[in-house]
């Protein structure tokens, strides 16, 4: 595999209801007189696909607001902790608070998850494709607590051109053993990279990735392939 580089897109400015991320991206690539070819990725972050699709809220500044939101986009609650909700939101997912976000939004505002990431991907895809003429795939992240571990990292919530989980099961390790159980989360790791050179507060939503291996690419989707069944859930 060749390096894989990644590179924030600078200069794209507050998004708001109705924006176009397709025209706020490919103006900002230009600025920086970066050029996207066949198998480049694109990272999108999750608040400003909200955020043009007009996934933002008025909200009072109460605990009671704040929960009452929280669970109104869950679709059921698995723990409680104070105002603190582990939660299974309407796609599925299993984070905190169902991904309402109090953070960089006007005061007296929260921000939701998208209602379909993977369908948000493959129309940013698309009009890349019809705009440029090139095949990139894109990834829609978000920050998700871990069970099992301190801090927070980006993970992906929506994918389009780009197979989001590596089943490795069938082949041999480098010492020839067969691997039965190995299942890489190729999505998760592109997006945790991301961040790096995203950060949270540099007004930086979108991220280049270049250089990844071919056999990444392809069709997925994060509801069908990433997230995991509750009947495979040891945990729940």
């Amino acid at each position: 595999m060749s390096a894989v580089t990644l590179t924030a897109i600078e200069g794209v400015g507050e998004v708001r209801d109705g924006d176009e991320l397709a025209t706020l991206l490919l103006d900002a690539l230009d600025r920086q007189s970066l050029n996207l070819a066949r198998h480049d990725l694109i990272v999108v972050t999750s608040k400003v696909v909200s955020k043009s699709e007009g996934r933002v809220v008025a909200i009072e500044d109460t605990s009671e607001a704040k929960v009452a939101l929280v669970e109104r986009e869950s679709r059921r609650v698995l723990r409680r902790r104070g105002p603190l909700r582990i939660t299974e939101t309407t796609h599925g997912f299993v984070n905190a608070n169902a991904g309402v976000d109090l953070s960089n939004t006007d005061d007296g505002t929260a921000v939701l998850l998208p209602r379909d990431p993977d369908r948000s991907a493959r129309a940013l895809r698309g009009e890349i494709a019809r705009r440029r003429g090139v095949e990139v795939a894109v990834v829609v992240t978000d920050t998700f607590g871990r069970p099992w571990r301190q801090g927070v990292t980006d993970v992906a919530i929506g994918v389009a051109g780009l197979r989001p989980l590596l089943d490795l099961r069938g082949t041999r390790d480098a010492n020839g053993r067969m691997l039965d159980a190995t299942e890489v989360a190729i999505a998760d790791e592109i997006a945790a990279a991301a961040n790096l050179v995203l950060g949270k507060a540099a007004a930086t939503p979108f991220a280049l990735v270049r250089g990844l291996d071919e056999s990444y690419f392809g069709d997925g989707s994060v509801a069908a392939d990433l997230v995991r069944p509750v009947a495979e859930d040891l945990f729940r």
